[in-house]
């Protein structure tokens, strides 16, 4: 009996320790779930703080206006069988008359930068903005031996912006460009001195303002654009060609243009006026007049260009006299008629690849040249440029080999016909920023 007693209290004791056990594990369970509420509940940890982002530099000229700068440099490497007009490397465009000899050498005046303005807050909606912008070609410094690799910067525009985005209207005062430029060439070594000046290219800068206008503001289709423009007078001389005492200058009479463009993203055309009268005796009317009192410079051009695809197509024609203000008829500052255009047709056959073809003519009428020969006329009778290039793009670096040529056709007495050509073979390369 004692035996069973012993065993019975054994087996007792032995479930009351499992029902202790259970009874822990219990409330350890309870305890984890309590746990897991509260966390449940409880709002999400802050994530650890960011590094410090590092501070774009910037450049502060006036509360709330920001500054841009973009450029780029550009180098290159030609070889010519003879001297150019109006220089040789960058801005060579036709052969110089009586010029022999090769010469090779390296260019980099076509390099450039700007500074953009823009944010200045005016009353009515308009705002306020400016553009200055330079490059190397004014001059070498003096005429040592190493003066050749010692370029000048050169001013090409500077002019204050005014714009309202809600009326569609601009407004630039300053030196800029007339209206007689549109399209311009491709070409990694023809930049600040274009393919086809003196051959059918016209336009250059002078200070003026400039008006704006955009006609369908808002509304779908085509954009249209009315530009209205008045510019200093030009004319190469009599008296000082630096300080305001040219024909161009007497009397204040301005060069007026307008110029009428559509844009309808794939392709884009335009047409220009231009109009000028240039009292030929000078400032105070005391210089002796060559032939006539007066030269009226009047031009009418349009240009086009068109992007179907892997192609680009474009160009302009024109007609006018007494346009070497614009760089027309190769310089020659006289009573002469003239007609050119330019065109130029691009195809990339890889996204990085491209080539280009150039066409460009400039004719001046032969008996205008002739009597105007000694009082501005150089006989200069008609040129034809043709150029063709390889270009190679990756983002903001190109590099280039093109081979240009040109033929110009003159005369010396009137009476005589002559023709000079010339080559240059040049590999560039760029870098925009």
């Amino acid at each position: 009996m004692r035996a069973l007693i012993d065993k019975q209290q054994k087996q007792l004791d032995q479930q009351q320790q499992d029902l202790q056990m259970l009874r822990n594990q219990l409330k350890q369970l309870e305890a984890e779930q309590a746990q897991q509420q509260a966390q449940a509940s409880a709002p999400p940890p802050s994530p650890p703080p960011s590094p410090p982002q590092p501070v774009a530099p910037t450049f502060v000229s006036a509360p709330g206006v920001t500054v841009a700068l973009h450029g780029w440099f550009d180098a290159t490497f030609f070889s010519q069988n003879r001297s150019f007009v109006y220089g040789n490397g960058q801005n060579a465009e036709y052969p110089l008359k009586g010029s022999n000899g090769s010469l090779s050498g390296g260019d980099v005046r076509n390099t450039r930068f700007w500074l953009d303005f823009s944010g200045a807050k005016l009353s009515d909606g308009w705002s306020a903005g400016g553009h200055l912008e330079m490059d190397f070609f004014g001059g070498f410094n003096g005429t040592s031996a190493y003066s050749q690799s010692q370029e000048i910067p050169r001013l090409r525009q500077a002019y204050l912006v005014l714009s309202n985005p809600d009326s569609g209207s601009t407004i630039q005062i300053g030196q800029q460009w007339d209206l007689m430029l549109g399209n311009v060439p491709i070409s990694l070594t023809h930049v600040a001195f274009p393919l086809g000046i003196g051959a059918g290219w016209l336009g250059w800068r002078y200070p003026g303002i400039v008006w704006m206008q955009d006609l369908n503001r808002g509304s779908a289709g085509p954009h249209w654009r009315l530009d209205l423009g008045a510019f200093e007078g030009n004319w190469n001389g009599p008296g000082d060609n630096v300080n305001y005492l040219t024909a161009g200058n007497a009397g204040f009479r301005p060069q007026l243009e307008a110029r009428l463009h559509v844009d309808d993203g794939s392709w884009s055309a335009y047409g220009v006026v231009h109009y000028a009268k240039v009292s030929l005796s000078g400032v105070g009317s005391t210089a002796p007049t060559p032939l006539q009192p007066s030269i009226n410079s009047e031009a009418l051009e349009v240009g086009a260009s068109w992007k179907p695809g892997s192609w680009l197509f474009q160009g302009n024609v024109y007609t006018g006299k007494g346009l070497a203000s614009v760089f027309g008829t190769e310089a020659q500052f006289g009573n002469i008629q003239e007609t050119g255009g330019w065109g130029q047709v691009s195809y990339h056959f890889t996204p990085h690849w491209s080539v280009n073809a150039f066409y460009a003519i400039g004719k001046n009428n032969t008996n205008d040249v002739i009597t105007w020969l000694g009082h501005g006329s150089l006989g200069y009778l008609k040129n034809r440029q043709t150029a063709v290039s390889v270009l190679y793009n990756n983002g903001p670096y190109g590099i280039g080999l093109e081979w240009m040529h040109d033929i110009l056709d003159y005369t010396n007495t009137g009476i005589d016909r002559n023709s000079i050509s010339g080559n240059q073979l040049s590999l560039s390369a760029i870098y925009h920023f």
